[in-house]
């Protein structure tokens, strides 16, 4: 039984580009699809364009999650995520584990002896995460090296799932977005994405697939899905190739970063005017300079709906990407904030 992406039965969620109903494409880390079914085995086609690395999905098939590895030729495939399934009800989730190292196109399922059932509600909190390859748990799975240097990977260890944006998410039963990028910084021409023409997150943050190497740079609908609360951690590949806010935090580079990063909240408050944001970074090792200037933008922008957070091990947690326990620990203290914040879940005024 061929289950078409469009089937009124399948539930997404992520900046997905639906210009074609018959062939979604998926750039974010973390965005996905869920299926319910009744059958005894469950395949699904996709086409995966690659621009880096070995690039992989995740799954979870009734509470156990599992990894494929994609090819790499551009070409449709069939791949099978279950098979001699027990007779009842399971629950399939396929999410992007990586972010736009790679982009694919969701072809379907393909069903064997059953039948497609309801979906489960989506939670009705939402947070959207704007940050870099922390935010998307690249090399989080990197279980021994936990506070070192990253080992030599190729994608095998990057899984969203263990980011500390989805941990928080599933601390808060919130439904998340993950807006990230490995190596991005705020600005175009600084960070490590793409180099050596860097591409940062002021154009990144309003796209629905952004890298121009493997696919057409399109804009996202902001009015689509909005957010109760965005976390914004951006401020630490942007010390490359300079770290002019450690160098001369009141000379000119540092004060024209302060400014760009204080437009782009405000444009993202404009996009979002009901929702808060938490403007931070994370444990991974970076200069304070950077977390004291993205605290004096906050001061500046003085509204109710900003606020300034800091982990306690934040900018001295880890030299390496964070690993799963450190993620935890961090959606255990960002968690805690959020729920600091007041009824910021309040769907009356979305």
């Amino acid at each position: 039984m061929k289950i078409a992406p469009d089937h009124g039965l399948l539930q997404y969620s992520g900046r997905i580009d639906f210009d074609d109903r018959k062939a979604p494409v998926f750039a974010f880390a973390g965005s996905w699809i869920k299926i319910r079914f009744r059958g005894s085995g469950l395949s699904a086609e996709l086409a995966n364009h690659r621009s880096y690395a070995s690039n992989y999905l995740g799954y979870i098939l009734d509470g156990e999650q599992r990894k494929f590895l994609l090819a790499q030729d551009g070409e449709r495939h069939s791949y099978l995520l279950g098979k001699r399934l027990p007779e009842g009800e399971h629950e399939l989730l396929l999410f992007k584990r990586m972010d736009a190292c790679h982009f694919f196109t969701f072809y379907g399922f393909e069903l064997e002896d059953g039948e497609i059932l309801p979906p489960s509600e989506k939670p009705s909190r939402r947070i959207e995460v704007f940050g870099d390859s922390v935010s998307c748990g690249e090399v989080s799975e990197a279980l021994n090296y936990v506070g070192k240097e990253d080992p030599i990977h190729d994608g095998e260890f990057s899984n969203s799932w263990y980011s500390y944006s989805w941990m928080t998410a599933r601390l808060l039963d919130a439904e998340l977005h993950i807006t990230a990028q490995g190596g991005a910084a705020l600005l175009d021409g600084t960070g490590w994405f793409r180099g050596p023409d860097y591409i940062g997150m002021e154009s990144i943050y309003d796209k629905i697939e952004y890298n121009p190497e493997i696919c057409p740079v399109k804009s996202w609908d902001f009015g689509s899905w909005q957010p109760h609360v965005a976390v914004i951690a951006v401020g630490q590949n942007d010390a490359n190739p300079e770290n002019h806010m450690a160098l001369d935090p009141s000379g000119e580079k540092a004060k024209n970063w302060k400014r760009r990063y204080r437009e782009w909240i405000e444009q993202l408050m404009r996009l979002y005017p009901r929702a808060h944001f938490v403007l931070t970074t994370t444990i991974l090792n970076h200069d304070a300079a950077w977390d004291t200037a993205v605290a004096g933008v906050c001061e500046e922008i003085a509204s109710p709906r900003v606020h300034h957070f800091l982990y306690v091990r934040n900018g001295c947690g880890t030299p390496g990407h964070v690993r799963v326990p450190e993620a935890a620990a961090m959606a255990k203290e960002l968690s805690t904030y959020l729920n600091s914040l007041g009824d910021i879940w309040n769907e009356s005024e979305m």
